[in-house]
């Protein structure tokens, strides 16, 4: 178990509730960052007291400086300010919960500074998964994954041996959509899209549920983390996420992780891995429990996740460049500037015109990410 951690993105949906995890568990919030939510950080910075605090906006950060000028918070901006708060000499995890690419450099600085990582961000291993891997052997750090399946699939393989596995069982709801056509989802709303049937999420996030389309980086991230091929990987949807995910091994055996959906228990198993504590969440109530159901996707109507899986299979920089694209799309369809079904387009269309490199370097990664960005920015 953990003793102080250092929270990217506090002020998302998986940092407020990171903070209120650590509260309960006793463990110390040594370092907050947050991008220009200053009013809310300001909240957490008084209630945990840390010992720094970053604001990855820079006009924010000045306004934030001035708000905590009566505390003794040491305050940063920028990359560099979400570096140190990674690399923190007292912080002995670091929770990476912001969202997009720019989590790489701060991760990649947490692993280089032998923390343990409770990953939360995906575009990290979607756009680097390679290099993040092996960085984190080569240097002893600890990834422990924070997303729902990913911590069932990491909870269901303890104790087995290499070799066992046979396929990982990839689990999802289906989105508030399913089991509709795709013709059907042209005028859907942002709030439409964010109402998630089963799971309290953030905004950007629970559009891609809605699409796939975090299936489909959860299916990237799941080769990564587990050092697995695409072919190795089945997705499931689940309707009522309960299994949060499964493993087959290779004698026929499924194991599977059960539990409330609250993304509170995998993040307090990140902290408190290899220990258990009691939690502050609801049990599964067995008897209230009506069936448990299993559908194959549909990748004809979602085709999101069709696509993060052919990038799977491409490799190199094209996981990233879908990434990028989706993002920016998503924030163009969450202010109202995109269509619903257009947010594949912009995504599909970005892997087609950027060229393929082989992901071997941050410089060639961060620009695959920029000039997808670029590319749906000026082309829807």
């Amino acid at each position: 178990m953990v003793r102080s951690i250092s929270i990217l993105g506090c002020t998302g949906s998986i940092g407020r509730q990171t903070a209120a995890v650590a509260q309960h568990t006793g463990i110390r919030v040594a370092a907050l960052t947050a991008n220009r939510k200053i009013d809310l950080l300001e909240q957490q910075a008084r209630q945990f007291h840390p010992s720094f605090v970053a604001v990855y906006d820079e006009e924010a950060a000045k306004a934030f400086k001035i708000a905590v000028a009566d505390t003794d918070i040491r305050v940063g901006s920028g990359m560099s300010g979400l570096i140190e708060a990674a690399t923190l000499a007292e912080s002995d995890c670091v929770v990476t919960a912001v969202s997009g690419s720019v989590g790489l450099k701060p991760t990649l600085a947490a692993i280089d500074a032998k923390k343990r990582i409770a990953l939360a961000n995906k575009e990290t291993l979607v756009c680097a998964g390679d290099m993040v891997m092996a960085r984190a052997r080569e240097r002893g750090a600890e990834i422990v994954p924070v997303d729902s399946e990913h911590s069932a699939i990491f909870q269901c393989l303890m104790g087995r041996k290499e070799g066992e596995l046979h396929k990982i069982l990839l689990t999802g709801s289906g989105g508030p959509f399913r089991g509709r056509r795709r013709e059907s989802l042209e005028d859907i709303t942002p709030a439409q899209a964010v109402a998630h049937p089963n799971w309290s999420m953030g905004a950007k996030i629970s559009v891609d549920s809605s699409t796939l389309m975090n299936k489909g980086l959860e299916f990237v991230e799941a080769m990564h983390l587990f050092a697995v091929t695409p072919d190795d990987i089945q997705v499931v949807i689940h309707p009522q996420s309960v299994i949060h995910s499964m493993v087959e091994l290779v004698d026929g055996t499924v194991i599977a992780q059960l539990g409330v959906p609250d993304m509170g228990l995998p993040i307090q198993l990140a902290l408190t891995y290899p220990e258990r504590k009691a939690s502050m969440f609801e049990h599964l109530d067995f008897w209230k429990l009506r069936d448990l159901s299993f559908e194959e996707p549909d990748l004809e109507n979602f085709p999101c996740l069709r696509l993060a899986m052919d990038c799977a299979r491409k490799g190199g920089t094209a996981p990233c460049v879908m990434s990028a694209a989706n993002e920016v799309a998503v924030h163009k369809f969450l202010r109202g500037e995109l269509g619903y079904n257009r947010i594949y387009d912009a995504a599909a269309g970005a892997v087609e015109a950027i060229a393929w490199e082989k992901a071997d370097s941050l410089e060639t990664i961060l620009a695959s990410d920029e000039a997808a960005r670029a590319y749906v920015r000026e082309n829807f």
